[in-house]
């Protein structure tokens, strides 16, 4: 029994929670680039503004 648990705790691990946590960290790291473009964007925006 405690190697049917083992095995079935690694198939839930490698089928289940590293996929997902991948995922969450595709979707973090997606958000991060779109801010980043738009802190850039505004940065650019305000001092091209002020230096008129």
């Amino acid at each position: 029994m405690l190697v049917l648990g083992a095995l079935l705790a690694l198939f839930v691990l490698f089928n289940f929670i590293i996929p997902m946590v991948l995922g969450l960290l595709k979707i973090a790291l997606i958000i991060g680039v779109v801010g980043l473009f738009v802190f850039i964007a505004v940065t650019l925006v305000g001092k091209s503004s002020s230096s008129r």
